[in-house]
This record gives structure tokens, sequence and C-alpha cells, in this order.
């Protein structure tokens, strides 16, 4: 783990997540099936909408970072959600493989010749994208610290 958490320090795993994000959101329109992207399907913009609470904890991280603050309440809340947003990257993970594990089923249709490798890479991205989010709580907690307000005054608001 300390070999992982040395080669992924917290700026290239701040970076690795920002592209990681950016991709999947783009390849969140894209169909497997189809090989086309569906950019006026309501469901497709779903995952694009909460990954924002995933940029804006990694700015929380950069800025805690950069100014050698402490945690705060909100980033406590940023990365709970986030816990839960978590589950929703499994999911969507879990979704990939099982479309990618039905192409048999599909033998009697014509599939993409893209089916295959557009599916390895997206699923490969979500697995990639659930460690780097797993090693940025760890470099949050190594670096900002734990959340411990026992000391802390709960009506100081830090991002005022």
């Amino acid at each position: 783990m300390k070999f992982l958490l040395r080669l992924l320090n917290w700026k290239r795993s701040l970076v690795l997540s920002i592209g990681t994000l950016g991709l999947l959101v783009l390849l969140n329109f894209y169909g497997l099936h189809t090989n086309k992207f569906y950019f006026f399907k309501f469901d497709n913009y779903i995952f694009p909408l909460l990954t924002l609470v995933h940029f804006t904890f990694l700015y929380a991280i950069w800025f805690k970072i950069k100014e050698e603050e402490i945690a705060d309440p909100q980033m406590r809340n940023l990365e709970y959600t986030l816990y839960v947003i978590f589950l929703v990257y499994l999911y969507k993970a879990m979704e990939t493989l099982s479309i990618l594990l039905s192409y048999s089923d599909y033998a009697d249709h014509v599939m993409p010749v893209t089916f295959i490798p557009m599916g390895i890479a997206i699923f490969a991205l979500y697995l990639l994208l659930m460690g780097l989010t797993l090693v940025t709580f760890v470099h949050r907690k190594k670096i900002v610290g734990s959340y411990n307000f026992e000391q802390m005054n709960q009506h100081f608001d830090s991002w005022e």
C-alpha cells in the first residue's frame, strides 16, 4: 500500500482522477451496442451531474493541501456524499461488465467491432476511478487530517 501511495502521490491521483472522470463523462453518452453517442437521452446526464460532487471534492482537497488547512465540516459532507456516489461508480462498472458478458446473447445480431475494446476500456476506467477515489480518501486523511471536530467550534464556516 505504501508503494502505491508513493507511486500515486496526491498530485498524480488528482490529475488522473480528473482525466478519468472527464473520459467517463464523455463515454457515458456512448452506446456500446450501437457505436453511437446519445446526447438527447435524459438518463445520460445523471452520471455527469453526480461527478460534479467528485470534482468539487477534488478541488477541496487541492485547496486544503495548497493552503495547508485542516478538514472542515463542508469537506466531510462532500466526502460522505462521495461514499454514496462511489456506489454509483460500482453500479456503472457492474452494468458495463454485464453488457460485456452479454456479448454471446447477441450472436445472431451484428455487433460493432468496437464493442469488446470499448467495453473493456470503459470497465477499466471505472475500476481506475474507484481505485483513485479510495487513494484520494487515504491522501485526504494522511495530508489534510481526519475529521475530528471536538475542539472546533461547529458554527465556524471556513468557506466564507
